[in-house]
């Protein structure tokens, strides 16, 4: 069995007992003990807060969760903090300048939408927060309705970067074809897997994206672009990737149009 790639993870829910994640300290040091074998080298735990109390914060709650767990983390994977905050009314400057907010308090905020958020509300929003002084990294984004190619290169035109989920990238229809698409348009930025206490791992969508030639951006989205937010570096663009799509997919897609 060949050693797995060293790859990093910036979105997960692996602070016990704070969000609809992980429920216990032994539930994430499995994961993490997964993680490792899997090639994980650094994780960062964003559990979710609201932009209404972002100006609060972080809750002490995660604090000290976040202490319970780090005393029993394996030390193959590096832990760093952040949320995954919900854009559920204008981010308060105040809350903008706490970096115990952003990616391992740097300038990079990971931010979501409910799931059927107006391309124009999402546009405003990620300026918004762009005009803080932040890059706002949009979670999932093939998770909203309304996201194509299109609209997610208006999204990036404000200096948002777009994390597609590794997982979902593998799935055949819905979201797991928008999020190929943002892939094979050059849109995503990063990967990661979410994981919320569970199986979910980035090793698959980096096997994968190899398969199909595009072990660059693969490279890209799983170890150096994560690698430069966690550094405060500017990340790098990712070329296109083709998906190669077979004729039933084809004939899918054309029916979901047409619905």
């Amino acid at each position: 069995m060949p050693e797995p790639v060293a790859v990093i993870d910036l979105h997960s829910h692996l602070i016990p007992g704070v969000d609809d994640g992980s429920r216990s300290v032994t539930q994430s040091v499995a994961v993490l003990q997964a993680m490792a074998a899997h090639g994980v080298t650094d994780v960062c735990l964003t559990p979710h807060l609201e932009a209404s109390r972002a100006q609060e914060g972080v809750p002490a709650a995660y604090d000290l969760a976040f202490e319970q767990l780090r005393m029993a983390a394996p030390p193959q994977v590096r832990l760093h903090r952040g949320v995954e905050l919900m854009l559920d009314r204008p981010l308060p400057p105040e809350a903008a300048a706490n970096r115990a907010l952003t990616l391992g308090g740097t300038r990079y905020l990971l931010v979501e939408f409910t799931r059927m958020v107006a391309p124009n509300a999402a546009y405003n929003a990620l300026a918004h927060v762009a005009s803080l002084g932040l890059i706002p990294v949009l979670a999932h984004p093939e998770r909203y309705a309304c996201t194509t190619p299109q609209v997610a290169e208006q999204w990036k035109a404000t200096g948002a970067l777009m994390q597609v989920d590794a997982n979902t990238l593998l799935t055949e229809r819905g979201r797991g074809e928008r999020a190929r698409l943002l892939v094979a348009g050059g849109m995503a930025d990063l990967l990661a897997a979410d994981n919320h206490g569970d199986s979910r791992m980035v090793a698959a969508a980096y096997v994968r994206l190899g398969e199909l030639g595009g072990e660059e951006q693969a490279d890209l989205l799983l170890r150096r672009n994560p690698e430069a937010i966690l550094a405060d570096r500017m990340t790098e663009q990712v070329r296109p990737l083709p998906f190669k799509t077979s004729l039933l997919a084809r004939i899918r897609h054309l029916f979901d149009q047409e619905e």
